[in-house]
């Protein structure tokens, strides 16, 4: 399976939006606002990054990148997610290819690193680890992980961008 990762393009908003319902639609722990989450990150203007994966042509992946504040401060540091898959392709390492170019892109750009919320044995495998004193207020502490892309973490309380409290 040949999967090319790209920069979303003008037309690409509606495919995504299919993607990331079939993505999450049999997801536990997901409220199914993933798709909406994007799309508020879209409309304003929050999406640092977003690539697609496309196999023959066809966009099978995405994945979101956008700013996050801290409360110590830190600044120049980025939440990964929503990431989406189709159901077919899952298991297949397109989330994998996902994840390396958008963090290779991040750091290229000179980012001081990323947060995500998700599976420690799945992010893991990329370098995120559970930083104690780095805190998403609401959620399990051991799902909340970081990656930074020098020697420090910051320490205190994440935000992300208020297109992740939509309600569905």
């Amino acid at each position: 399976m040949n999967i090319k990762i790209r920069n979303e393009s003008g037309g690409d908003a509606e495919t995504i939006h299919r993607v990331t319902v079939l993505a999450f639609r049999d997801a536990p722990h997901t409220n199914h606002t993933e798709q909406l989450i994007v799309e508020g990150l879209r409309k304003a203007g929050a999406l640092s990054l977003s690539l697609v994966a496309e196999s023959d042509g066809e966009i099978v992946g995405h994945v979101a990148i956008s700013p996050v504040n801290i409360s110590d401060n830190s600044t120049n540091w980025f939440g990964l997610g929503p990431i989406s898959v189709l159901p077919e392709y899952q298991g297949r390492g397109v989330g994998s290819k996902l994840m390396g170019k958008a963090l290779a892109d991040l750091k290229e750009k000179g980012a001081e690193g990323c947060v995500v919320l998700g599976d420690t044995n799945y992010y893991g495998r990329f370098g995120f680890k559970v930083i104690d004193g780095l805190v998403l207020p609401g959620v399990p502490a051991e799902y909340f992980q970081a990656l930074s892309f020098g020697s420090n973490f910051p320490q205190g309380e994440v935000v992300y961008h208020e297109a992740f409290s939509v309600q569905g």
